[in-house]
């Protein structure tokens, strides 16, 4: 099976470490599937700057295709952050570089390619809402990440989103379950297939319009290594979330019952628990300056 992040690549940089790490969301995504055993690819535009550079054989190094992704004059994104008792601080970010500015549109044989793929994954921080018309019209299932700010919660911006996404995933830590299960069901009213929420320690919860499906986090135990940073956890659960469905049978013809949404929740949440231990969203940090 393969899955393809599409759109965002970014450089984490951690000032408490004065340490510069490969990152995005669509690229998390892409290195977490393909960590799980899936054939993957990463779909978008590098800079053509030192980090550019950096950023593209980081994610070649874990074994993600990169061959069909754009360098484009430009700078790239910058994130910057650090570590507060091993939960990240986001401090701001530069906007995304040409990443962002200037990212792919997909043409017929982008789409060829696109469409070899079990599964295609974007999100708010890729500027491929334009491009998601195209994708539903393949038979690849299409994921979209919804983070958490409220710019993204509006009935415009679901509007374009969710009719056009088999899976939303929503970052719902700071509603109550109350809250979230009504966000669920509004994505899912406005023509989500899949609607996911994250809600850090207190668990996930998945709804398809006929079912709401709930599922504990996995807590660190004292024999756990200890917490490195809470990097990327978001993406690793939906990673082994859609992994896990993907094994299931999947597709857009064949919605996941309750037994294997249940499965898929407790897959995710393992896979977050792992991601604990990782420095940032992969590793293969280098010191911040370096060229």
């Amino acid at each position: 099976m393969r899955v393809l992040g599409f759109g965002d690549n970014i450089v984490d940089r951690f000032v408490d470490r004065g340490i510069d790490y490969p990152g995005g969301n669509s690229v998390n995504v892409a290195v977490y599937a393909r960590r799980l055993g899936m054939d993957a690819a990463y779909l978008g535009v590098f800079g053509d700057d030192a980090l550019g550079r950096f950023l593209r054989e980081a994610i070649a190094d874990t074994g993600v295709a990169v061959d069909r992704c754009a360098v484009r004059d430009g700078e790239s994104g910058v994130s910057t952050l650090r570590v507060d008792s091993g939960d990240r601080v986001f401090l701001g970010w530069n906007g995304g570089g040409v990443t962002v500015r200037e990212p792919l549109v997909l043409d017929s044989g982008l789409l060829d390619y696109v469409s070899s793929f079990d599964l295609v994954h974007s999100s708010v921080y890729s500027g491929s809402e334009g491009e998601l018309p195209k994708l539903a019209g393949l038979d690849t299932l299409t994921t979209f990440d919804l983070s958490s700010e409220d710019e993204y919660r509006t009935p415009d911006y679901l509007d374009r989103i969710c009719p056009h996404a088999d899976l939303v995933l929503l970052s719902c830590s700071h509603l109550d379950e109350a809250a979230t299960r009504e966000l669920l069901a509004e994505a899912v009213g406005r023509g989500a297939g899949l609607a996911l929420a994250t809600r850090g320690a207190k668990g996930a919860v998945a709804h398809d319009g006929r079912m709401t499906v709930a599922a504990p986090a996995r807590p660190l135990m004292t024999t756990d290594a200890p917490l490195v940073d809470t990097m990327g956890c978001g993406d690793a659960f939906l990673a082994g979330f859609v992994v896990s469905l993907l094994r299931a049978g999947w597709r857009r013809s064949t919605p996941p019952d309750r037994h294997q949404l249940e499965r898929a929740l407790y897959d995710g949440a393992d896979a977050a628990h792992d991601q604990c231990f990782t420095e940032a969203a992969f590793g293969r940090g280098r010191p911040t300056g370096r060229v």
